[in-house]
C-alpha cells in the first residue's frame, strides 16, 4: 500500500562552550566572590549543532566575527536555529546549555524563539539506567559510541581568551565533536525515553508510526490496557521503542457503527 509522505519534525542537537567568569580573588579554595571582583563576565565562545539524521554539523564562533569576546553574532546565529527546531536536544541542557542561551539572548535583547520541546540526556540517563557516570564522555564509552575529544584542560580556554586563532579552530573541533557524539549517545537512549515527544504528531500520514523516530516498519504485539481501553501496541523494528495504535479498539468499534449507519 503506498504511504502518504511525511512531514517529519525538525529535531535540533547542539551544544555551547562559554568562557569563563574573571574575578580577582584572594586564595584558590571556596572564595566567596562579590559581584564587584568580577572583571569580566561569562560570554560564549563557540556553539555546534545539527539536525538530527544530517550529516551537516553547523557551527559559529566570536573568532569568526573578528572579537573573541563579543558573542552578539554567534548568539544570534543560534536564535536562528532554534526558532525553526520543534524539539531541541542537549546534553544537561535543561541545566546548563538552554539557560545559557536564554540568559544571552535576554542580554541582547532578543525575544524567545517559537516554542520547541526539549530532550536532555543526561535526565534520561539518570532517569532510566545507574550507570557509573552520566557525562557524555562517561555514557558514549559505556556504549561503545567514541568519547569526547581531549582539550589538555583550562589553558585551551585561556588560549581562546586570549584571541588565539588555533585555539578557536581547536574549541570548534572540540563542540562539533560533543555534538556527533551527542546524536549517537541520544540515539542509543531514545527508544527507553517514556516522555519522549510524539513524533507522529508531526506526521499527516493516516498509517500508525513509531512515536519515537516516525518510522512505519512496526511489529504488532499484543496490547496495551489502560483506564480509557484498550489499545493494539508495536515495537519499533527501527529503534526498539514501543507505542501503540491511536484509537482504541472501543473507539475503533464505534466508528465502524457510525460508518455502517451512514452507509
Amino acid at each position: 500500500m503506498m504511504q502518504d509522505a511525511k512531514t517529519e519534525a525538525k529535531i535540533f542537537l547542539f551544544d555551547i562552550e562559554t568562557a569563563p567568569i574573571a574575578a580577582y580573588v584572594w586564595g584558590i579554595w571556596k572564595q566567596n566572590v562579590g559581584m564587584n571582583q568580577i572583571e569580566r563576565d561569562w560570554r560564549m565562545l563557540t556553539w555546534s549543532g545539527k539536525w538530527l539524521g544530517e550529516e551537516e554539523v553547523l557551527y559559529d564562533s566570536n573568532h569568526l566575527h573578528g572579537n573573541c569576546m563579543d558573542d552578539s553574532a554567534i548568539v544570534a546565529s543560534l536564535h536562528g536555529y532554534l526558532d525553526e527546531a520543534d524539539i531541541v536536544i542537549a546534553h544537561n541542557g535543561n541545566r546548563f546549555d538552554i539557560k545559557k542561551i536564554n540568559t544571552r539572548f535576554l542580554s541582547h535583547g532578543m525575544s524567545p524563539p517559537s516554542p520547541y520541546r526539549k530532550i536532555d540526556t543526561l535526565l534520561e540517563a539518570r532517569k532510566c539506567f545507574a550507570f557509573t557516570s552520566n557525562r557524555l564522555d562517561s555514557l558514549g564509552e559505556a556504549l561503545n559510541l567514541g568519547r569526547k575529544m581531549p582539550t589538555g584542560g583550562f589553558s585551551l580556554w585561556d588560549r581562546c581568551m586570549k584571541g588565539e586563532d588555533k585555539a578557536f579552530e581547536e574549541m570548534l573541533e572540540y563542540n562539533m565533536e560533543d555534538v556527533l557524539l551527542l546524536e549517537r549517545v541520544y540515539v542509543a537512549l531514545r527508544p527507553w525515553m517514556s516522555n519522549h515527544p510524539n513524533l507522529g504528531v508531526f506526521d499527516e500520514s493516516p498509517e500508525p508510526s513509531c512515536p519515537k523516530c516516525n518510522s512505519y516498519d512496526l511489529q504488532w504485539r499484543g496490547y496495551a490496557t489502560t483506564q480509557a481501553g484498550q489499545y493494539h501496541r508495536f515495537q519499533c523494528n527501527s529503534c526498539g521503542g514501543w507505542g501503540r495504535d491511536r484509537m482504541n479498539d472501543m473507539d475503533k468499534e464505534a466508528k465502524k457503527g457510525v460508518m455502517r449507519n451512514i452507509q
